[in-house]
């Protein structure tokens, strides 16, 4: 090879290489370096060696996980690289660990604590050699190539063979499985149900099959459940389905009868004629100053107003909808209330460290998105750094504030994203009661705070009730890492449906309204001639009267 086709071939090479996420290179932008040139095993290999060396510090913290970020679109890698990776070591280290008894983490505690050494203990890390399911799984080899099986065992440290370190990785044997049963007496069902391997009704985080097990978790917050299944885990987790198992997802099972009166209440607001009444009104009301906002010519200025805020701000709203906010109004102020309570507790169970040495992720709607809030206030209160990965707020009824927003950033060393919508009249009216001054996170934009990304959904969302319908489909938007596009796509289905019966119902209600007026006005007119005959005759009789005298 000559040196002129030396100098083609990097470039070749790159032109060959899979070309880097788009959304990746831009939430991180690539450094330059000359690592990029090398083939793509190589790439492939170097990236593969960095994961096992974080792994070695026996924490996969969100601060690895963006570290690794970074490597793979300076390495102008594809980040699903990154994603088969972690699942196929993260499933090598769980079926390491499937045996381990409970009986033997707490004993490993209780000696570790007391200040004394067990050859048990010690028998169960031998130096120098990979325990057999990581050989198996060909960990430190990647594309037929790769280290050597002494050579990852040093790379990986006391992961290669010590099974304590990999169970305490998983959360095995922490100290939460009691504690959720302290915490069950404040918050009642609190539990976390796996969405993928789950083994019977375990409501522990460590109760889930080894081959679901991954390095990163998901908790997923519901804001409702549907009255359909009030007290069903099945109707909590249909939102979700969307998410697919490259991460260890969980949904957070709360307060699911006060969840289940907000779902019922909700549905009665929505199929109620005085909300259809309301809504159109306050849309009528402005009608001038709505389109002026929703002009794509127009630039919005930073302080301008919707419809919802008008009404917020102006504390006017239609009487019709006043006669039925006793119906959504007291089970709404004890959501809000139990929200923040589950967020606190939420935040105790990722201090204390039970999803392990992982970082956490939160995706919540609605009264969901309250508890992520909470909770992320809390951790931030107590300086709890490097937890949370990635936080996704849908409709969230909290403050907009800056001070709040900023400590929320604090705490989450990714994505920190608010998806409202300006449309969401039935949010604005349930929350008119609290604090106005710091906005509302769910129907404006977070300004002043760098590193949150704002999603506006009002083009989509018309109001509250849909959020639960589009949890995959707002997901899919924002560029979340694996989502079921054939769930995405059955979730629009039934969302679309639901919209055509609402379409019909208040076609009907307007039918009958028609009907009944027209009805009335019939009256109106026969009945008019009927009084002033009796007073004809009223007056023919004393006149009468009057003769005769």
């Amino acid at each position: 090879m000559t040196a002129a086709d030396r100098m083609k071939a990097p470039k070749i090479q790159i032109q060959q290489a899979v070309e880097n996420d788009q959304l990746l290179t831009q939430l991180y932008p690539p450094t330059q370096t000359t690592l990029g040139s090398l083939a793509l095993e190589k790439r492939n290999l170097l990236l593969h060696s960095l994961l096992l060396l974080l792994l070695s510090l026996e924490h996969y913290s969100s601060y690895s996980r963006i570290l690794l970020l970074n490597i793979v679109s300076s390495l102008n890698l594809p980040l699903r690289m990154l994603t088969e990776d972690e699942v196929r070591v993260a499933k090598a280290l769980a079926q390491v660990v499937k045996d381990v008894q409970q009986g033997d983490l707490s004993h490993k505690r209780k000696t570790a604590d007391d200040g004394k050494s067990s050859k048990k203990w010690k028998n169960m890390a031998d130096s120098g050699a990979l325990v057999g399911p990581l050989v198996a799984a060909s960990i430190g080899q990647v594309m037929g190539g790769g280290l050597g099986t002494s050579t990852t065992a040093s790379v990986l440290g006391p992961l290669a063979n010590n099974k304590l370190a990999m169970a305490a990785f998983f959360g095995l044997g922490r100290t939460v499985g009691k504690g959720m049963e302290q915490y069950a007496k404040d918050i009642p069902d609190l539990a976390f149900v796996p969405l993928h391997g789950s083994l019977g009704n375990q409501s522990e985080i460590c109760k889930i099959n080894p081959e679901n097990r991954r390095f990163r978790v998901v908790f997923c917050i519901n804001g409702w459940v549907n009255n359909e299944k009030p007290a069903g885990v099945s109707g909590a987790t249909s939102p979700w389905k969307a998410l697919e198992d490259h991460n260890e997802v969980h949904m957070l099972r709360w307060e699911l009868e006060t969840l289940g009166k907000i779902g019922n209440a909700l549905e009665v607001v929505m199929k109620s004629t005085a909300w259809s009444k309301a809504k159109k009104e306050i849309i009528a009301r402005t009608s001038e100053q709505s389109s002026v906002l929703h002009d794509p010519a127009c630039v919005k200025p930073a302080n301008t107003l919707g419809s919802v805020f008008a009404s917020l701000h102006q504390a006017i709203w239609p009487a019709g909808l006043l006669n039925v906010c006793k119906v959504i109004d007291n089970p709404w102020c004890i959501g809000l209330s139990r929200a923040d309570k589950t967020g606190s507790v939420l935040a105790d169970i990722i201090i204390n460290k039970g999803q392990g040495e992982r970082g956490v992720t939160l995706v919540g709607y609605s009264l969901g998105a309250r508890v992520i809030f909470t909770c992320l206030m809390v951790l931030a209160e107590r300086r709890a750094f490097g937890l949370v990965e990635n936080a996704v707020l849908m409709g969230a009824p909290m403050p907009s504030d800056e001070f709040s927003w900023c400590a929320m950033k604090s705490v989450v060393s990714g994505r920190l994203i608010n998806v409202f919508s300006e449309n969401d009249h039935l949010l604005g009216f349930m929350y008119r009661m609290s604090s106005l001054h710091a906005g509302v996170a769910g129907l404006q934009r977070i300004q002043g705070v760098d590193g949150v990304e704002n999603v506006d959904a009002s083009a989509n969302v018309s109001t509250h009730w849909r959020y639960q319908y589009m949890v995959g489909s707002i997901l899919k938007h924002i560029g979340w890492e694996n989502i079921d596009h054939a769930q995405v796509a059955k979730d629009e289905e039934v969302l679309a449906m639901v919209d055509r019966e609402n379409v019909e119902r208040e076609r009907n209600h307007d039918a009958d309204l028609a009907k009944k007026s027209g009805y009335g006005a019939e009256n109106e007119v026969q009945q008019e001639p009927i009084p002033t005959r009796k007073r004809k005759n009223k007056n023919k009789t004393k006149n009468k009267t009057k003769n005769k005298k």
